[in-house]
């Protein structure tokens, strides 16, 4: 039987951005996939940028805007790696797939309404005073 050659001690890979590379590609691949496969993922990110750029219009400070984008796209992606792993591992209906992947999408959603709120709350003022309303 062939012996096989132990992988390096961590810290001693003589190319360590290889695998460093290597995962930065497997990660674009997920945004890709839920790219081209979700929907919602789509809008919230055409969302997202809507809001970048009336923050930028508004005069708003941006990191919130981006901290909310961030959570609501991260758990969006979340959301669908779960419905994934669930579809692959109850290919046929069952209640339990059912409330996982409801409880996923049910944490989207409520993320996003919170963010729908912080948002009003950090856009409305100065959209007022910029339209002259107040």
């Amino acid at each position: 039987m062939p012996t096989r050659t132990p992988p390096p001690k961590p810290g001693t890979d003589p190319l360590p951005l290889r695998g460093l590379r290597a995962s930065f590609a497997y990660a674009w691949a997920g945004v890709l996939f839920a790219w081209k496969s979700q929907r919602n993922f789509r809008l919230e990110v055409y969302i997202g940028g809507l809001a970048l750029g009336l923050a930028w219009w508004l005069g708003v400070n941006p990191i919130p805007v981006l901290q909310l984008i961030a959570l609501v796209l991260g758990l969006e992606l979340i959301n669908t790696a779960l419905e994934a792993v669930v579809d692959l591992a109850s290919p046929n209906y069952h209640p339990l797939a059912k409330a996982a992947k409801d409880v996923a999408a049910a944490g989207v959603l409520i993320v996003s309404g919170i963010a729908a709120i912080i948002g009003v709350l950090l856009f409305f003022p100065p959209l007022v005073s910029r339209l002259g309303l107040w």
